[in-house]
């Protein structure tokens, strides 16, 4: 079963939220015949929207390849929140890498954040950009590991974090399941499909081509390589996987790698003077939860609730259902309020919940992985590999070196593994121990 149709219409986004407040436009043409450039760009993510974009504005004739749409997949579906640092917290990338590596990391995840925002502001990208993101706390000790956490950011890395109380974060967030948290205001949050259609509109702007509905068959790792689609081919000097959870076959070392998971969101409707119940300010807001609740505010003041995750290749049946149960148990008093929107997404995990980038061939390069941090880690990786490709590879060396593992059980056995373990966690966070 091949997940870029498992769940989907071929050539259609999902009927999300976000779909329904973008500015779509019809299908770009397919790859038709024999193309000759100098980059193929698999996938029309951030990921690989930002390599097409750093190339085209280097003068490379790149040619970007999506099996459907732009942003159709996790870039067009995500809870849309622009983080700070990696996906793992700064104290454990100090105990895993030394603290000189993760000093490097640490830098590079700010220039991922500093990056989408001027792409957003150079490209005047309407994507409602607005800052904050608190991360929360549901039990005393969550809150002590939380504050010495901003402690920790402020004293080795000179990182403001707000500190806040219980009365502080009620004040913030009046939900009865959280007692405390913090709050990176430098981090941020926005409409993820209108960020990836704007970076779409930057790439053409400056001379790159895309193609959607242009599912790759098959590559040739030659010199040239060979790149085939249903209905053309293209021969280039260089290409880059930008795939993600959507890899499937066409990278057997990444794809053992990387594993494809589920997650949801639903959008409320619009909650009107009920939206204080839920957030004073326009901030997103993560919880503590091995398996990661997320919200925020839409622009037209409704609940953007992400929680859930499952990890075969079929979404629910019912996914309102499976976001409901969380979300109530943050928001007990929206029981009546309908989910207008709900949708699925697939993104992609490693098992240290870090990005696997790596040379696949002497000239193909690969990014993805980004285990839910992929709003500025998957734009700065498709930067990274431009980079390496112009002849500056020390940022792809410096993500390319993080020691990366494959999953265990292989494709067969290593979901039935993670939802094992998924379950444990869940259960322990329920019954706390």
């Amino acid at each position: 079963m091949n997940l870029l149709y498992a769940n989907d219409t071929a050539g259609s986004y999902p009927a999300s939220w976000y779909a329904a407040t973008a500015p779509l436009a019809s299908a770009r043409a397919a790859l038709r015949g024999d193309v000759r450039a100098d980059v193929c760009v698999i996938g029309a993510g951030y990921t690989g929207l930002s390599a097409a974009l750093h190339l085209a504005k280097a003068g490379r004739r790149v040619v970007v390849v999506e099996a459907q749409r732009v942003g159709f997949g996790a870039s067009g579906r995500n809870g849309g929140q622009l983080g700070s640092g990696q996906r793992v917290e700064q104290p454990h990338l100090e105990a895993m890498l030394g603290q000189e590596d993760a000093r490097k990391l640490w830098d590079l995840g700010q220039d991922a954040k500093a990056l989408v925002k001027a792409l957003i502001a150079d490209h005047e990208i309407g994507c409602y950009l607005k800052p904050g993101i608190a991360w929360t706390a549901e039990s005393a000790s969550d809150v002590d590991d939380l504050h010495r956490y901003a402690d920790h950011m402020g004293t080795h890395y000179d990182y403001p974090v707000d500190v806040l109380s219980s009365e502080d974060f009620a004040a913030l967030c009046p939900s009865p399941a959280y007692e405390g948290g913090v709050v990176d205001w430098d981090a941020g949050h926005l409409h993820p499909l209108r960020y990836a259609l704007g970076l779409a509109q930057a790439v053409e702007a400056a001379g790159g081509v895309l193609h959607e509905n242009s599912a790759v068959a098959h590559v040739d790792h030659g010199t040239p390589a060979t790149i085939r689609t249903q209905d053309g081919t293209l021969v280039v000097d260089q290409v880059i996987f930008a795939c993600n959870g959507y890899l499937g076959g066409l990278e057997g070392r990444v794809a053992a790698r990387v594993m494809p998971i589920n997650n949801f969101v639903a959008a409320t409707a619009p909650l009107g003077d009920e939206a204080a119940r839920v957030l004073t300010r326009d901030i997103a807001v993560s919880d503590g939860r091995f398996v990661v609740n997320y919200f925020r505010l839409s622009h037209d003041g409704r609940l953007l609730f992400g929680g859930g995750e499952s990890y075969g290749y079929r979404f629910p049946s019912d996914i309102r259902t499976v976001i409901r149960k969380p979300m109530l148990q943050i928001f007990p008093h929206l029981a009546d309020v309908p989910l207008d929107y709900a949708w699925g997404g697939t993104l992609a995990i490693t098992m240290k919940r870090l990005p696997y980038l790596v040379r696949v061939a002497p000239n193909a390069l690969s990014a993805s992985g980004y285990s839910g941090h992929g709003v500025g880690t998957a734009t700065h990786a498709g930067k990274l590999m431009a980079d390496a490709i112009a002849g500056d590879s020390d940022g792809f060396d410096t993500m390319a070196a993080i020691p990366t593992v494959p999953f265990p059980g292989g494709p067969r056995m290593r979901s039935p593994l993670l939802a094992l373990a998924m379950t444990w966690y869940s259960l322990r966070d329920r019954i706390g121990i």
